[in-house]
């Protein structure tokens, strides 16, 4: 075993989850990441449309590791006539996961107003009763309310608001009793986690016995974070969230080594190769299937048509998509499994 830094962990989740990065959104969290890989000492490109990839150094038989920067979000879809918001959601925001969530609106010349995610009517009291059984909808009956006198579509226009703009949840992060309650640590837990993996390989001196990349891509969860990929890539390892539910296998205390999602299988061969080394460095790991509503970078890299096997790996994570919680043996023992695969010999098959 590596040896967690929990505090660099936490400390680096903070710093991601500070940062507003709706899918589309990449600038100022790509500047952080170019921040984070300075400190660390690791030469890094950045991509045309947005992402950051780090060299880790190694020989031959190239590796992409993957953790995605963008966050779920919404955007402004139309102002309505009293001043509200319609908004329509950018990447799988459902309207129940973020009815009362206060939000961050950022216009295209770079100003930040405050709001509220709320329902049409918005007060239990003065509700009918066949409205308060409705399911709330983006397109009926949720808006945002910003937190500005505005009382007509002028009124926001006037604070330079307009369709397009985009609109970030608060993350609200909490760390309680060994567990990490936030919006957002699918993807920003992880990334905090493999910037954690990469500092031990830097300070440690770690020799990788293949080339290894860190790709932080920023349009996963639209679907074509890693469409691209450096020359000669062989494989790709995303490190993404292992969604827990009563007929799932993981937990919140584990990693998954992924057998399949809603899209494809993941390789036999690498998945086979991320257990044999998730035994021999005694993780505590667990196998499972993500279906029908999940995939990770490593789906888009194939359906782009790399020549690459693609594999998957995370933490066990309840709420998906909303207000996530894990734990931080969690990311530890993603951390551990990160960093034995990345050291582990390529075997004869």
């Amino acid at each position: 075993m590596f040896g967690f830094d929990e505090k660099y962990c936490l400390d680096a989740f903070s710093r991601l989850i500070a940062v507003d990065s709706t899918t589309g959104q990449y600038e100022r969290i790509e500047d952080l990441m170019v921040d984070f890989l300075g400190e660390l000492g690791f030469p890094y490109l950045r991509t045309h449309k947005g992402g950051v990839i780090a060299d880790l150094g190694g020989e031959g038989d190239p590796l992409v590791v993957t953790a995605h920067l963008d966050d779920i979000g919404l955007m402004v879809r139309h102002i309505n006539s009293d001043g509200t918001l319609n908004v329509c959601p950018v990447g799988g925001l459902y309207p129940f996961y973020c009815v009362t969530e206060n939000v961050r609106v950022h216009t295209r010349e770079g100003r930040i107003y405050t709001g509220c995610v709320c329902r049409t009517p918005n007060s239990v009291h003065v509700t009918e009763e066949e409205l308060r059984e409705e399911l709330p909808d983006f397109r009926a009956n949720v808006c945002v309310v910003l937190d500005e006198d505005v009382y007509s579509a002028d009124d926001v226009r006037a604070l330079g608001i307009e369709t397009g703009d985009v609109i970030a949840l608060e993350a609200r992060p909490v760390f309680s009793n060994g567990f990490l309650k936030s919006r957002f640590i699918d993807d920003k837990a992880c990334v905090a986690l493999t910037l954690a993996a990469m500092k031990t390989v830097k300070e440690r001196g770690l020799a990788l016995p293949r080339k290894v990349y860190v790709y932080f891509a920023a349009y996963e969860e639209i679907g074509h974070g890693t469409s691209w990929l450096p020359q000669g890539v062989r494989d790709i390892l995303s490190v993404d969230i292992a969604p827990t539910g009563p007929e799932q296998n993981s937990d919140e205390h584990k990693v998954t080594v992924f057998c399949k999602d809603s899209r494809y299988p993941y390789h036999w061969g690498m998945t086979n190769e991320l257990r044999e080394a998730a035994i021999e460095a005694g993780v505590d790991y667990v196998m499972d299937i993500f279906t029908p509503h999940y995939g990770t970078d490593g789906d888009t890299s194939i359906a782009a048509g790399h020549d690459v096997r693609h594999a998957a790996i995370g933490p066990g994570t309840a709420n998906s998509h909303g207000y996530e919680r894990t734990h931080i043996k969690g990311l530890e023992n993603t951390y551990e499994l990160l960093l034995a695969y990345m050291l582990r010999e390529k075997r004869p098959q």
